[in-house]
């Protein structure tokens, strides 16, 4: 299936300027700090599941992708890493980003590296996800970080998806299929120019030889789950972010810390909670604190990004459809675009995962964020049991995750609102009223931001004929709130309104639209991704392009009830 054959020794010569002001910038903190598996293989050839029962990281070499071709990279992102867009086509860039680390220049190494973490779901703990029951072989089954580059002060975390099986892979192939690899590089893309934080994306190769069969829909279909077996492609996206570290990685070693599975157990925990603080954290928790005080601080500044984060996610419409602790960066930010979407006709229990269930519904992300927070202080408390106070903070914090993001959300409506504070009548009233009116989420609120004296400058967004009563009841709203902006005397309307275009974005992601990209894809067709990129990377200004047209439509009525647009399996 792989038609490279693999070299052993790693080579530093004949590398292009571009790629030696890359070389310069690479580093190791995560392999050269924490513990590596003791049982993991000298050479990386470890692709075969396994239990992993100590260490932080498993060290295996990446499987490259058979004759990769270039798909598109992030400018943006190779800008913030100081390195030239020519690299992104550059032979020996194309072999490492592709899987093929065997010929890498030097410092690159021959493996990359593989992190188990376990599972939870509403704090509730798994191991049957885990072929073995125990929990120690789960983890990073088709993702190996490869680098970590440094760059201005920042540091960055480079990691192959879809790079091939790893001990965690459960059985699976190890790929990743050119579909999802396109959907994730796009999402990543918007999301980060929304202004969410977010994992980034560098790099999109897409093997034109390589195929794998993973379950789908067939032409025209409407069954709720994949109804036929077909071929992708395999691609692999290189993912960016300034870790990798998940609640779920520090609940395996709390779970192991609580009944100290090894003798390192509870040495491994603090090993990777201190790894996690000067990695995520170190401009915001003084390194010199006590130790029980760099956790409280931990906990406490996550807490901060986690709500805003969530707040952030429905601001743009956006559901994660799994928030699982696996699925929970410690950093704040978002992670894992397999089962997301994006919110078109507003429904507070829109949830495009055919997997996902109400519970990860738009709505309750909020309650999902909560019960994350919940496993991360779970965590966190094997490390302070010997000192009462600090787990009686410790459980304060936990408890007062609740208001905090009830704040966080009411200071997000108030701004996507136009208002100086959260009003809970409008508020109410509002969603009530969009609800029953199948208002398009995005062209509601960007019309909004016009400050329409009458509901008729709205009815192009609802999918429903207004009737009598319900159109007053709009005029009602609409004269509430408009009173509540003409209170304002900070700033004039033309500001307001400026304002408000940068909480309500005038583009959105919309998956009829964006299935198109992965199927010309399919074909060796490169040219609607990017055109969806260039959109995506200014979704705040008015574009005039035949996509952006498009995309300020509400769905046609032929892709209603579609498998693989109005909703859609996770087989990626």
């Amino acid at each position: 299936m792989n038609d490279r054959a693999k070299s052993s020794p790693t080579v530093t010569q004949d590398v292009s300027a571009a790629m030696g002001e890359l070389l310069e910038k690479v580093d190791f903190s995560l392999t050269t700090t924490l513990a590596p598996d003791p049982q993991a293989t000298a050479d990386g050839d470890d692709h075969a599941p396994r239990e992993v029962k100590s260490g932080h990281f498993v060290p295996v070499a990446p499987t490259p992708i058979a004759t990769p071709e270039y798909v598109s990279h992030s400018r943006g992102l190779f800008a913030a890493l100081g390195l030239k867009d020519e690299l992104a086509e550059d032979p020996r860039f194309i072999d490492i980003f592709s899987g093929d680390l065997s010929r890498a220049p030097a410092p690159f190494k021959s493996t990359g590296w593989a992190t188990g973490y376990a599972l939870s779901i509403y704090g509730t703990e798994y191991i049957q996800n885990c072929p073995f029951r125990t929990g120690n072989g789960y983890g990073d089954g088709r993702a190996i970080s490869v680098a970590e580059v440094v760059h201005d002060g920042r540091r960055w975390e480079l990691q192959l998806k879809g790079g091939g099986p790893t001990p965690y892979c459960r059985g699976g192939d190890g790929r990743a299929v050119l579909r999802s690899s396109v959907r994730e590089f796009l999402a990543q893309e918007y999301m980060h120019a929304l202004g969410v934080p977010t994992t980034r994306s560098l790099a999109l190769y897409a093997s034109r030889t390589e195929a794998v069969m993973r379950p789908w829909y067939s032409q025209g279909s409407t069954s709720f789950n994949p109804d036929i077996m077909k071929p992708h492609r395999v691609a692999i996206s290189t993912r960016v972010a300034p870790s990798f570290l998940r609640v779920g990685q520090l609940e395996l070693f709390a779970r192991r810390a609580r009944v100290d599975a090894h003798p390192s157990a509870r040495e491994e925990l603090r090993m990777i909670v201190e790894h996690a603080i000067e990695r995520e954290y170190a401009g915001e928790i003084d390194r010199a604190l006590p130790f029980a005080e760099q956790v409280l601080a931990l906990a406490d500044r996550f807490a901060a990004r986690l709500t805003r984060l969530v707040a952030q996610w429905i601001r743009v419409g956006y559901c994660q459809g799994n928030f699982n602790s696996d699925n929970c960066a410690v950093g704040g930010f978002t992670l894992d675009y397999g089962p997301f979407g994006f919110c078109e006709t507003f429904d507070p229990a829109f949830q495009p995962w055919t997997g996902g269930g109400e519970h990860f519904a738009f709505f309750n992300q909020p309650l999902a964020a909560e019960a994350n927070y919940f496993m991360l202080c779970r965590s966190l408390g094997p490390l302070l049991e010997d000192d009462a106070a600090s787990l009686e903070e410790l459980e304060q914090l936990r408890q007062g995750f609740a208001p905090r993001m009830g704040q966080a959300l009411q200071e997000m409506w108030a701004d996507k609102l136009g208002l100086v504070q959260f009003d809970a009548d409008v508020y109410t009233s509002l969603i009530r009223l969009m609800h029953r009116s199948q208002a398009d989420y995005t062209m509601f609120f960007r019309a909004l931001c016009e400050f329409p004296d009458d509901v008729s400058a709205l009815e192009g967004t609802f999918d429903v004929e207004l009737s009598e009563e319900l159109g007053q009841e709009w005029r009602s709203w609409l004269n509430q709130w408009r009173a509540l902006i003409e209170q304002r005397g900070d700033v004039d309307h033309d500001t307001l309104s400026s304002r408000m275009k940068q909480s309500s974005p005038r583009y959105t992601w919309r998956e009829w639209l964006v299935a198109p990209a992965y199927e010309m894809a399919e074909r060796g067709d490169y040219a609607r991704v990017r055109e969806l990129q260039a959109l995506f990377t200014d979704p705040y200004t008015e574009q005039e392009s035949e996509l952006a047209a498009q995309s300020d439509q509400r769905r046609p009525a032929q892709f209603e009830g579609l498998g693989g647009v109005a909703h859609y399996s996770c087989s990626s």
